[in-house]
């Protein structure tokens, strides 16, 4: 069995400004095995399918224990690199979660600035890097190389004025790059400038979303990223075919 350091190190490979690397988002080993089935070669978990899949909302509406009952479903199942969508943190401290994403199996985490056990307050840009920091020390203690995909929220939120949004998301991102991020995720739809600014400013492989059904791929390639994930909108293509299809035997 390949060993979790060595799935790390495949996993953070993977990520090539202009090659992007596309990880389908699962929530569960049916969809797991379905992608990797498919043939891609590492996968992210994500926490609105995955609360959706046991009857909890996204926003940290389940546990950090429920969700690794998941996790731990998915990668014995599948033997791709398995990175885990962990949201705000669910208020635990940086080693207990990566005790507890390495022992279900997962080597790559993705880590949002927005906290939702505080009523969705932003974290501050210092606050985010020590919270990256913490995770990057964690993993270094357990001698695997965990790939720490760093969130920000400022595009989704909207946070401030637009005006100076993109030099806040990227000073902001910049600084959990300097703390032990590997990748960085500034979460959001953005004009094809502004993405290549992001590409072009941020001095890690950038992560962004897409969306089933768009031939988006080279794009996002000429735009310098080097990441791609679904989100929950895999889980919402899939149930509107499941609804057309149920829909005949009314």
């Amino acid at each position: 069995m390949t060993s979790l350091d060595t799935k790390a190190k495949t996993l953070l490979e993977l990520h090539r400004p202009g090659n992007p690397v596309v990880l389908p988002t699962v929530w569960d080993a049916w969809s797991a095995n379905l992608a990797a089935a498919a043939g891609f070669s590492g996968l992210t978990m994500g926490s609105h399918p995955v609360a959706d899949s046991i009857g909890r909302t996204d926003g940290e509406g389940m546990s950090f224990d429920e969700l690794l009952a998941r996790v731990t479903q998915v990668t014995a199942s599948v033997e791709v690199p398995v990175s885990v969508d962990i949201e705000s943190g669910y208020g635990l401290e940086p080693l207990q979660l990566i005790d507890g994403l390495l022992a279900a199996g997962a080597v790559g985490l993705n880590i949002e600035d927005t906290v939702h056990s505080e009523g969705k307050r932003l974290r501050s840009p210092a606050e985010h890097a020590d919270l990256v920091r913490g995770l990057r020390e964690a993993a270094d203690a357990a001698g695997v190389h965990v790939v720490v995909n760093a969130r920000t929220d400022l595009f989704l939120r909207q946070d401030g004025e637009e005006a100076d949004r993109l030099d806040r998301a990227i000073a902001r991102l910049t600084m959990a790059a300097d703390a032990g991020a590997d990748v960085l995720y500034p979460v959001g739809r953005h004009a094809d400038a502004d993405l290549r600014r992001l590409t072009t400013d941020l001095p890690l492989p950038v992560n962004v979303f897409g969306q089933p059904g768009t031939p988006a791929k080279a794009h996002f390639a000429d735009l310098g990223v080097a990441r791609i994930s679904f989100g929950p909108f895999l889980q919402a293509a899939l149930g509107v075919e499941a609804t057309n299809l149920l829909a005949a035997w009314k």
